[in-house]
């Protein structure tokens, strides 16, 4: 066996090692992802608790199902921009709501509404009432950095994303930290026209971490068979 076919042979099993660990980290994602659908599904499945049961802890309260009750301030409600449903453009309507013994109003996603622009729209027609009784689940704000309010004047507030220092300064009072999203009720099959239309919870998929996990085991095969023959074929020569 000729030296050149012996550092073909170490490389190609070299490669197949690195293969075969990335398709093993695969695996390992889509453990920790199926983990953590199972977490949040439990989350999601548990009955409603008031926000005094909510846990301290931010990570510990993610999509815990909690029930919002108190007073809309729809003088002080402003829009997310640029969400879609059914590849329509619009927008979530968040309302702040006065819970009685709390300094700190809630947040509410109060759900999808279409405009044509993504951004603009009059939220006159779509008030629930002076109280507000929400089932739903805390989402936490998207760390990002830079002005999350759009350029221009509105006659509604829009934001690219939910800033809760953003939204306490425009309102003038304090938020809290975390935002509420109304879920559908049991059943409900086309909302009513005059109110939003409710935010379903997040899809729990397992991503794509199977699909390229079988993919590297797949290229470790090709390595390592693909130096095995070239040296059978440099044997025979």
């Amino acid at each position: 066996m000729t030296r050149r076919t012996v550092a073909l042979l170490v490389l190609s099993l070299a490669a197949a090692a690195v293969c075969v660990r990335l398709g093993v980290w695969q695996l390992s994602r889509l453990a920790e992802r199926r983990a953590r659908n199972a977490a949040v599904a439990a989350r999601f499945d548990a009955p409603p608790v008031a926000l005094d049961a909510l846990p301290a802890d931010t990570a510990a309260r993610h999509y815990r199902r909690v029930r919002v009750a108190g007073r809309a301030d729809y003088a002080r409600e402003f829009v997310l921009a640029n969400r879609s449903r059914d590849g329509s453009p619009g927008v979530h309507v968040v309302t702040p709501v006065r819970v009685t013994g709390r300094d700190t109003a809630v947040l509410v996603n109060r759900g999808w509404i279409y405009a044509p622009d993504g951004a603009t729209v009059d939220l006159a027609r779509w008030r629930e009432g002076d109280s507000l009784l929400v089932d739903g689940y805390v989402e936490l704000p998207s760390r990002r950095p830079g002005a999350a309010a759009l350029e221009g004047a509105r006659a509604v507030p829009a934001y690219r994303w939910l800033d809760p220092a953003a939204v306490a300064r425009a309102v003038g009072y304090p938020v809290s930290s975390f935002y509420v999203v109304a879920r559908p009720g049991p059943g409900e099959g086309a909302p009513p026209g005059d109110r939003p239309v409710r935010v379903e919870p997040p899809a729990l998929d397992e991503g794509s971490h199977q699909s390229y996990a079988v993919q590297w085991f797949s290229f470790a095969a090709v390595a390592v068979v693909g130096g095995l023959a070239f040296a059978r074929a440099q044997r025979r020569r």
